[in-house]
């Protein structure tokens, strides 16, 4: 009976060895998977793809003191990888590798390593740091100085496009790779903080950020999954203002309320977390756009345009964007003298789940270390020479589970200026901001408006056309012409007064074109209550002249008189009105305005109805 109990105690031992034998020489395999796949911007060029996660199990231990296998892991995009770098010879970047999930949450199996070592960044992007096994199984030291008993660095910087000729390349060198080997346990690889430039489908609504993993030494680092997705591409962001249908008013009456235009513009959210504050705030105020507290757990899903935030050693925060999502309006076209005032923040919120977007200074500027550097305390937008101007809100607060509808009001008030040639109206553009070609910042879009941008204002010029359907300075035959155009914007009837100059155009048997005048002279300035009087026989020019006259006159209250004689009015004389034309730049039809169209329009008058 004791012989056989022997047998069956060597039995048991036997195949307890056996067992832990077969669990130690079981092949490693890193099982490939990306946990959450985000919808990206189509019209982003920094958007944050997927973590690529690695849960290594199995392989052979590593003894105490010897040195711990690496590789090198790249990770190729099919579009480019634009994460923040920060030097460029090479390309450190903020593209991260961390080892055991540092500083996440969770009880850890060897109190000081794992979840529970504090993150270490390697300063040697380049060549990695070389690690060794520690005393306790299933640990790593770094290498030197030697007899180290705290964990090695887990957090590696990625290099992008480390060949010159690869710019959808980020390569992490010399991970090191220590198998965990004891049966029930795991190693975690975690690729962070890779960005990517999403524009490559157009602003079409889909599309896919593939990535493609390569390994320096395979057996060293076996994975399951080489293709993860990483990203669905989908359109952002649909902007228009609130009508189709541009506002008409006439230079003459800036100044007045009618010289008064508000605008509405809305940025509409097409996917719930298109819309991103800086980082995940702890409060909706303003200022918790300043630097995270809460952005530097492994694997924690954050809704911010800054990913995993860490310093790093070659200088500056891995994973922090300057800002969050910012909205652009680009006016153009703005009348000479014209002001444009934007509202703060966005007029809707005080809708449910709607979150709030506020104005900054510029599109360009950093959210800073308080969160607030960058609003603006004035809704007053300045213009340049060219009329153009640009208003600029980042989104503060937000609600992911929602899609969100932000609106602004712009408002334009424009002077009077009857000398203002307007051939175009005053357009806006609406995109997500900002799209700079500086390529520091993050994020950065494309502009997704058309280029010709949307009507919102027609300003016309503030003219009358007249017309003299017949004069002469027939010397020969003994007849001559004399011309009147009357300023009448002096009246009983408390109307602005308006001046300006009226260009003379005469058209007649020799004009070779339409376009093509005998002559033109170009009055003095025609002040209000005043008259521009003349005679075609003083001006050398119109010597035996016969045809018509058009005068363009920059004041809206023309009106103009000929009388026709000949020499001294002894035996014949006449005299008639100047017609008054539809303006051609408000009536693109020609000559068939309505009744009193003419003068709503705020060109010229209409005399008849």
């Amino acid at each position: 009976m004791v012989d056989f109990r022997r047998w069956i105690l060597a039995l048991a031992v036997l195949a307890l060895f056996a067992g832990l034998a077969s669990a130690q020489n079981d092949p490693l395999s890193c099982a490939t998977n990306v946990t959450s796949v985000p919808q990206l911007r189509a019209e982003g060029l920094t958007e944050q793809t997927g973590d690529i996660k690695f849960t290594c199990t199995g392989g052979n231990p590593v003894a105490a003191g010897a040195p711990v296998p690496s590789v090198n892991i790249s990770i190729f995009l099919n579009t480019n990888v634009t994460s923040r770098l920060f030097s460029t010879a090479p390309n450190v970047s903020e593209a991260l590798l961390l080892i055991d999930e540092p500083g996440g949450p969770g009880v850890a199996p060897i109190p000081g390593f794992g979840i529970a070592a504090p993150q270490s960044v390697c300063p040697t992007p380049t060549t990695g740091c070389a690690e060794v096994a520690g005393p306790i199984p299933g640990t790593e030291v770094n290498a030197a100085p030697a007899g180290q008993t705290t964990a090695g660095f887990n957090v590696f910087q990625g290099i992008v496009n480390p060949d010159g000729i690869h710019p959808n390349l980020v390569t992490f060198f010399g991970i090191p790779v220590l198998p965990p080997a004891s049966p029930g346990l795991s190693r975690i690889f975690r690729i962070t903080n890779i960005r990517a430039n999403a524009t490559i489908f157009g602003l079409v609504n889909v599309g896919t950020i593939n990535a493609t993993i390569s390994v320096s030494q395979p057996t060293a680092f076996p994975i399951t999954n080489a293709n993860p997705l990483v990203g669905f591409v989908l359109s952002g962001l649909s902007a228009t203002p609130a009508t189709t249908t541009p506002a008409t008013f006439s230079a003459c009456l800036g100044g007045t309320a009618a010289g008064t235009v508000t605008t509405t513009l809305t940025f509409r959210e097409l996917f719930g977390t298109a819309f991103k504050t800086r980082v995940d705030p702890t409060t909706n105020a303003v200022n918790a756009q300043a630097v995270p507290t809460n952005q530097n757990i492994p694997g924690q899903g954050f809704n911010s345009e800054s990913g995993f935030v860490i310093p790093v050693p070659s200088g500056g925060t891995a994973g922090l964007a300057d800002f969050g999502t910012r909205l652009k309006a680009t006016f153009h076209g703005l009348p000479t003298g014209a002001t444009l005032t934007v509202s703060l923040t966005n007029t809707d919120v005080a809708g449910v789940n709607q979150g709030t977007a506020a104005l900054v200074t510029s599109e360009t500027v950093s959210d800073g270390t308080n969160g607030t550097d960058e609003l603006a305390t004035s809704g007053l937008i300045t213009a340049d020479a060219a009329g153009n101007a640009t208003a600029v809100w980042e989104i503060i607060t937000t609600f992911p589970n929602a899609l969100e509808t932000l609106t602004f009001s712009a408002v334009t008030v424009f002077p009077a200026n009857t000398q203002t040639v307007v051939t175009t109206p005053v357009t806006v553009n609406l995109s997500f901001a900002p799209t700079t070609a500086t390529t520091t910042l993050i994020p950065r879009f494309i502009d997704s408006s058309s280029a010709a941008g949307v009507p919102i204002l027609n300003v016309n010029v503030c003219r009358t056309i007249l017309l003299y359907p017949f004069v002469t300075d027939a010397t020969g035959s003994g007849f001559d012409t004399g011309i009147a155009i009357a300023n009448t914007s002096a009246d009983p009837f408390n109307t602005a007064p308006q001046s300006g100059t009226c260009t003379l155009s005469w058209f007649g048997a020799a004009t070779a074109t339409a376009s093509n005048p005998v002559s033109t002279q170009t009055t003095p300035t025609i002040l209000s209550g005043n008259e521009f009087t003349m005679i075609l026989s003083n001006t050398p020019a119109l010597a035996n002249f016969t045809g018509y006259m058009i005068a363009a006159c920059n004041f809206q209250y023309a009106h103009g008189f000929a009388f026709i004689s000949d020499l001294g009015a002894r035996n014949f004389a006449m005299g008639y009105l100047a017609l008054v034309l539809p303006d051609p730049a408000t009536n693109p039809s020609g000559r068939v305005a309505s009744p009193g169209a003419q003068a709503a329009a705020g060109s010229g008058e209409s005399v008849s109805q």
